[in-house]
This record gives structure tokens, C-alpha cells and sequence, in this order.
């Protein structure tokens, strides 16, 4: 017979709403109490005490869940830490795809720059395969984005980074957040809430432009949680230095070192947004842009129990994977109850 617990004194996120409610897991999936009550006439085995704790689905980052392919079909004008040696065009169509990665099956999100020739067969060819097509690292005006998306792209990869930046006569990618002229799409976009890449004015800007299309990321890199120094990052060196990471000797960015939870918190820090808001955007709407909502990025029942727990300052208390415990704060304060085995009335 597999485990049932419960896990109760908590506030779960929950068809967007914090609620005080129970959360029950069996064999890695989240149940439905009324199913286990009523129809299986069971009960728990086990029963955690969260002690008022938040439970919110794991968070998902799509620089770093599935494969991301970003470079090298982008302009060389905004090629960021990218080595201008390596950069690409698509003259040659899907096939210039093909040719540079070669098996893309097991990828889920391309970014390139739509200004690009031959972007549109590619942005067709990758929609079809269910590939999500993100633009960035692009000098693209409004309109060659707007056509983009029309085309089948549907996510701004690290907005106001590596982009156009806004200009009232022509915004760029980021006039895509407000854009009448994309049939109702939902455009989703990435932003780096680490207190480097993005001011937290621009950061206010976007959410209130758009929030449900804003979906927090890190950018980070191999050395995320390393004290300053030189490291390797592909064949070039990076420096960490000011809590940011550089190209050695220069001050080009190289990617970021916060982790998502700090993200998370930032983003907050910074937009004022709810809990419920925030967390989300590390959630549901990665989820969302991936197409795995029915088993990520939700404590919907059925869904795969992959969540965690927070305090209300949103530090990380534990980590639990298919409803075990991979990560606990060394201050936790949740207690764990076995019960008596249950009674059937069969």
C-alpha cells in the first residue's frame, strides 16, 4: 500500500490565491483529500506540521529546465558575452538550424533575432516541432518583432537586455509587452531580477505593462555561489566581482550568479507585487510558456509534487522532488507525525 501525507497548518498556492489549506501527496503525485476520503475511504499515513509555512509548486527557469539553445543566429550588435567569431546568419534557412545543432528534439526554446533573413521559415519550422521561439540579443524594431510573433514566437528572451532599448517613436522588442498588432497573443518575456541587469524602474515598468507574460529567470552561470574570483565560462573568462559576473577585463555582463530565490525576492523588493503575483511568475507562467502546466508549475491535483516551502520574507525552508525532501533550511521548524495505520470500513 503507498504512503499518504498530509501536510497541514500551511497556506498553498492555489488557483492564484494563498488559502489555508492541506496539501496530500502519494507516490510523488498531489491527491485529491476527497478521492482519498470518499471514494478510497483511506487516510494519511504521515502528517507534516508546516507551522503556517507557504507551500508554492517548485520553481521552473527556463534558462536552466530543458534545453535552451540561445546563439548564435543573433545580431552581432547585441551579442552580449557571445564571441563575435561564433556568431551566425540563417541564409540558409531551417537547414542553417540542422546544421548547427543538428538533433533538436529534446530542445524547448530557440532564441534568435527575428531581423535576421530567413527568420521566418525558421520561426514556422521550429513552431511546428512545438519548439518555443524566443527573441533576443536582437536590434529588431517593433515591427519586425510584431511580424515575429505573428509568425509563431511567443517569448522576449531577458527583456531590456541584448535589445533596442525603448524609444517612444519605435520601442523595440519591448513594445511587444503592449502590442495591439499580435492578434491577442500572449507574449511571454523573461526578466533578471538579480539588482544588476534590470533597474527596479524597469522592473515596476514591465509588470505593470504586462504581468502575466513576465516570467522570472536568472541568467546564471557555472559559477552562480562562487566567492570572486576568474572563472572559465565556455572558452572565455569571466570575473565575479560587485555580486555581478563580467567578461574578464571589461565590463560586459556574462550572465548572472543569483539563484531564483533571490530573484524572487528582489522582484518583489523591487514591484511591490503580491505573494501570490510573484511566485507565479516563477511558476505557473514558466509552466504556461512550456506547456507543462498539468504537471508543473501548479499544486493542482494530479500534478507532480514537486513543490517547496517559504517563510513570508520568501526564503526557501525545504525542497521536496515527487514529495521527497531533497533540501531542508537548517532552521526548519515543520514536525513530521506518523499515524496509526488506517482503518477500512470495507
Amino acid at each position: 500500500m503507498s504512503n499518504i501525507t498530509q501536510y497541514f497548518n500551511c497556506r498553498i498556492l492555489q488557483d492564484h490565491n494563498l488559502v489555508w489549506e492541506d496539501l496530500w501527496v502519494r507516490d510523488g503525485i498531489i491527491e485529491d483529500p476527497r478521492e482519498l476520503f470518499f471514494k478510497e475511504k483511506t487516510s494519511p499515513q504521515f502528517r507534516v506540521d508546516c507551522n503556517g509555512l507557504i507551500i508554492s509548486p517548485g520553481y521552473l527557469d527556463i534558462q536552466l529546465n530543458g534545453v535552451h539553445l540561445e546563439g548564435p543566429f543573433i545580431s552581432t550588435e547585441k551579442r552580449g558575452a557571445h564571441p563575435v567569431k561564433y556568431i551566425k546568419s540563417m541564409n540558409g534557412g531551417y537547414q542553417s538550424i540542422i546544421e548547427t545543432y543538428g538533433d533538436i528534439k529534446n530542445v524547448c526554446i530557440v532564441t534568435l533575432a527575428p531581423e535576421l533573413e530567413q527568420s521566418a521559415e525558421v520561426i514556422k519550422k521550429l513552431t511546428e516541432k512545438n519548439i518555443a521561439v524566443s527573441l533576443g540579443h536582437s536590434m529588431a524594431n517593433l515591427m519586425e518583432a510584431e511580424k515575429a510573433v505573428n509568425q509563431g514566437a511567443k517569448l522576449i528572451t531577458h527583456l531590456f537586455n541584448a535589445m533596442l532599448p525603448f524609444h517612444h517613436r519605435d520601442p523595440g522588442l519591448v513594445g511587444l509587452l503592449t502590442s495591439h498588432n499580435i492578434s491577442g497573443k500572449q507574449i511571454y518575456y523573461g526578466l533578471i531580477a538579480d539588482g544588476i541587469h534590470t533597474d527596479p524602474a524597469a522592473i515596476r515598468i514591465a509588470y505593470k505593462a504586462n504581468p502575466k507574460g513576465l516570467i522570472l529567470i536568472t541568467d546564471a552561470i557555472a559559477a552562480m555561489g562562487l566567492k570572486p574570483g576568474t572563472y572559465q565560462l565556455g572558452q572565455q573568462c569571466v570575473t565575479i566581482k560587485n555580486s555581478g559576473a563580467y567578461l574578464a577585463g571589461s565590463n560586459v555582463l556574462a550572465g548572472s550568479i543569483a539563484n531564483m530565490a533571490q530573484c524572487v525576492r528582489f522582484f518583489q523588493y523591487a514591484s511591490g507585487a503580491s505573494l501570490e503575483d510573484v511566485l507565479e511568475m516563477a511558476t505557473l507562467h514558466p509552466a504556461l510558456l512550456l506547456g507543462v502546466e498539468k504537471n508543473k508549475g501548479t499544486l493542482d491535483y494530479g500534478s507532480d509534487a514537486d513543490f517547496i516551502l517559504l517563510n513570508d520574507e520568501l526564503y526557501v525552508q525545504a525542497t521536496y522532488i515527487a514529495g521527497k525532501k531533497v533540501y531542508e533550511a537548517p532552521n526548519l521548524t515543520t514536525e513530521k507525525f506518523l499515524l496509526p495505520a488506517a482503518v477500512s470500513d470495507n
